[in-house]
């Protein structure tokens, strides 16, 4: 006869649904600040529900889904983990605003070995962060605790954003026309990109070999190494909502600077007939970004991977731009004139065109 052996469990299994509970109940207070108007009922339902703002004409969704990448790495080498979930909402609500949208909610989805209820407090008081800096309601979500698919103490983040815009008001290629003035807002650093580029450069004893509790080489605010990599992803509501309700609707266009870099992203605001020319003087450099570029990666690649203190293009009338400026100035932003939308030489011809930089070392074209 077999010995009686412990009953099978669940949480033997590896997924405990106690501490489930436990990260569930710390959360729904955090996520109460994040309510808007338009919500009905509460978290904690199958779904959420959420109405349309009143007073959108010919309402249009917009809808976009993102996460946060190998930034997630560092986060989990340095256990801290208040921060990418503003990463998370950043990703998302920046691709929206491009297109005129203002958010309405987020949904996250975090992915992990097993619950830490402290952990999954603070990955959720970092996406609160973030959803009050875009005005939008973090509607639900979903903690997924997945024994044997992930290392231990490894997780993942996901989210999924939705806004809206009226259909009038759309930003985009119908819009940005020859003549606009591109001005440019500064970026926090790394923001969410090109980060298995960045921990080779930066952490690799083949390249720089440094700590992440070294100095940033160059960073004037002596920030650490690990510091400047967990520095979050702006998120340009704030600009976005100052230039809404501008007489005339200057603003044409936009190009948030994301995967891709400014090799890639300006020209998805342009029609096939237009193309940009920035002058990339204004901008500085950030010094993670710098110590990147110092182990030998090329400015191509520079541009490419990174948003090279560039977070977001704004493509402006020309005849207002004055005006937009002074809007942005009144919420502390400072952007940079880099340049201006003009035809298309030729259907073949390079769609982009950067130069100014001395970093750069001359003009690098983008078909």
């Amino acid at each position: 006869m077999q010995d009686r052996k412990d009953p099978l469990t669940y949480k033997g299994a590896g997924v405990d649904i106690s501490a489930g509970n436990e990260a569930v109940r710390r959360i729904k207070r955090l996520v109460a600040g994040t309510r808007r108007p338009e919500q009905i009922g509460d978290i904690g339902g199958f779904a959420g529900l959420m109405g349309l703002p009143a007073g959108v004409a010919d309402p249009v969704l917009v809808a976009c889904t993102d996460g946060v990448g190998t930034k997630l790495l560092v986060a989990i080498a340095l256990d801290r983990h208040d921060t990418v979930g503003v990463d998370l909402v950043a990703m998302n609500v920046n691709d929206l605003l491009v297109s005129g949208a203002s958010t309405l909610f987020v949904l996250d989805y975090i992915a992990c070995d097993r619950v830490v209820p402290e952990r999954i407090e603070a990955l959720v008081s970092g996406i609160v962060d973030g959803c009050k800096q875009a005005r939008c309601a973090l509607l639900g979500g979903e903690t997924a605790e997945l024994p044997g698919l992930y290392a231990r103490d490894h997780y993942d983040l996901a989210a999924f954003a939705v806004g809206v815009v009226e259909r009038s008001k759309m930003l985009g290629p119908t819009r940005v026309r020859a003549g606009d003035v591109v001005l440019g807002l500064n970026s926090s650093g790394l923001h969410s990109n090109g980060y298995s580029l960045a921990r080779k450069a930066l952490l690799d004893p083949a390249h720089a070999g440094l700590s992440f509790d070294a100095p940033l080489p160059g960073d004037p605010a002596g920030r650490s190494v690990g510091e400047a990599m967990l520095a979050p992803t702006r998120i340009y509501e704030p600009a976005f909502a100052a230039l809404r309700g501008l007489e005339h609707a200057p603003l044409h266009g936009a190009a948030h600077i994301t995967g891709g870099g400014l090799l890639e992203n300006p020209a998805r605001a342009l029609g096939d007939d237009l193309a940009l020319e920035l002058d990339l003087s204004p901008v500085v450099l950030p010094p993670v970004i710098a110590a990147v570029a110092a182990q030998g990666v090329g400015v191509r690649e520079l541009l490419r991977t990174f948003n090279c203190g560039v977070g977001m293009l704004l493509y402006v009338d020309p005849a207002h731009v004055d005006v937009v400026r002074a809007a942005l100035a009144a919420i502390g932003e400072e952007p940079s004139t880099l340049g201006r939308v003009v035809p298309r030489a030729a259907a073949d011809a390079p769609q982009v065109r950067l130069s100014g930089a001395a970093w750069m070392h001359g003009a690098v074209e983008v078909e």
